[in-house]
């Protein structure tokens, strides 16, 4: 038997961290038996189904690297198939046609509560055999009116749901529109799904839909229900968490695949391990090491392997990514030092790649922001002669590389008889527009002789104008 896993979102929203790790659950099985992973979209709903949030999905499969086997498919190119089953339902006695007006389902459901019952379809058409008239009709399946509905889910373990707690599932609406639980199950079959691994929202969807392939005399998918992702306030995740769309999280700044490393743990685990590549989460991905305990989203350890990446990974591959961020803040990043360069000196320094473009941006522009807290910390008149005599010492550096720059700084520390900090943060500050930066020695030898004497020089200037106006 060939696995085949599929991801089956549903087109009314942004690709949500949920549905990745529901996707990414789904990746992993499929390639740790070398089956096939299947994208379908499910835009039946169409009200709420946009061409934007399609591009949405297929983008963020995309920065991800989840490539899909086959597809994508779509639910609203099957309708004829969908209706091409109804009809055989209805032909085996296995369905039938419903003409029940919204006010008679309203005042039933209105009753049933009233008596503290469960809502459900009292069946009510079901043996009238109704044929087509000018009325309004939907297409309910004949759900079994005995028995019992039992399966063995892969985390949940067994599950068993009476058919009498189970009522007559529309299959067809009266606009045409073929209902969840019968396209889905139409999908699976036609699809050839060996395993349905979605969120536990669907649990209660399982047993309908066991009854489906049953009556279709299919061979049921096996079934695996993740449980949910809260947020760490113990609430459903949702925007108020940050962020939603998962390409959100590349706007944050953080690389893909420390994203995907951080939800395979969320509800996975493999021991203690925390870190995985790609090819490890293949290799050791198994449902039975899925917890049935809800996860909680957490931003700063998603951070923490995000910065694992930016340290470890290549810095080619690093700076190709970073290269987006500047990118989009309009920086031409060939006005300013090799982009591996800045990840060699930044990656320890910042949490993801989109703080690392903003804490680098004085790298490559010709103007820069001043902190004027910095600014009347460290370029005080007392520094004025030490840094006027360090410009002097710079200007005349013919090999603009750190040891030469980190030599004149010790020099005009020695010579003035003050601490090396005390002129290394003015020049900081001068030359950065703030009393952050990486090691001044690296600071200097990537903003390039150039930069480092023009915004010295104009720090020097707006510090004699201070010293004059003070005296």
């Amino acid at each position: 038997m060939t696995v085949r896993t599929r991801f089956a979102p549903s087109p009314t929203g942004f690709l949500h961290v949920g549905g990745v790790r529901t996707a990414l659950f789904s990746w992993l099985y499929a390639k740790r038996h070398q089956g096939k992973f299947v994208l379908r979209i499910e835009d039946t709903d169409q009200e709420r189904s946009t061409k934007e949030s399609v591009q949405a999905i297929l983008d963020g499969m995309e920065w991800l690297g989840m490539d899909y086997d086959e597809g994508p498919f779509f639910q609203t190119e099957r309708y004829t198939r969908y209706h091409e089953v109804a009809q055989q339902f209805l032909n085996e006695g296995k369905a039938y046609r419903c003409e029940c007006s919204k006010e008679r389902l309203e005042d039933l459901r209105t009753a049933q509560l009233a008596a503290k019952e469960k809502p459900r379809y009292d069946g009510h058409c079901r043996d009238k055999n109704l044929p087509v008239s000018d009325k309004p009709f939907v297409i309910r399946f004949k759900n079994p009116e005995q028995g019992t509905v039992s399966f063995h889910d892969q985390v949940y373990g067994e599950i068993h749901v009476a058919n009498s707690e189970l009522d007559d599932l529309i299959l067809v609406r009266s606009d045409g529109h073929p209902t969840y639980n019968f396209a889905v199950v139409i999908d699976d079959i036609d699809m050839k799904i060996t395993h349905v691994i979605r969120g536990d929202d669907h649990i209660n969807n399982t047993p309908r839909q066991i009854n489906l392939f049953q009556a279709l005399n299919a061979e049921i998918p096996v079934f695996a229900h993740l449980p949910m992702i809260l947020g760490e306030d113990g609430k459903r995740l949702s925007k108020r968490h940050g962020a939603v769309s998962v390409l959100q999280f590349k706007e944050l700044g953080v690389l893909p695949h420390a994203l995907l490393n951080y939800l395979v743990r969320l509800g996975w685990s493999y021991g203690d391990q925390e870190i995985f590549s790609i090819n490890e989460m293949v290799d050791r991905f198994d449902l039975k090491n899925v917890s049935r305990g809800v996860s909680s989203f957490n931003y700063e350890k998603l951070y923490w392997l995000n910065q694992h990446y930016q340290k470890n990974d290549p810095a080619e591959e690093v700076a190709e990514s970073l290269r987006w961020y500047f990118e989009q803040a309009g920086i031409d990043v060939t006005k300013g030092p090799k982009l591996t360069d800045l990840v060699a000196i930044q990656a320890e320094r910042c949490k993801t790649l989109a703080e690392m473009c903003q804490m680098s941006l004085y790298f490559f522009t010709d103007s820069i922001e001043y902190d004027e807290a910095a600014v009347k910390k460290h370029l005080r008149p007392v520094i004025l002669e030490p840094l006027t005599a360090l410009y002097e010492r710079l200007q005349k550096v013919d090999v603009w590389e750190k040891d030469h720059l980190q030599e004149c700084i010790n020099d005009i520390s020695a010579e003035f008889d003050i601490n090396m900090g005390k002129i290394a943060q003015p020049l900081r500050v001068a030359v950065t527009g703030s009393g952050m930066s990486p090691s001044i020695d690296m600071t200097l030898t990537l903003l390039g002789r150039e930069r480092v004497l023009a915004r010295l020089k104009t720090a020097l200037e707006q510090l004699k104008i201070r010293a004059q106006t003070n005296s």
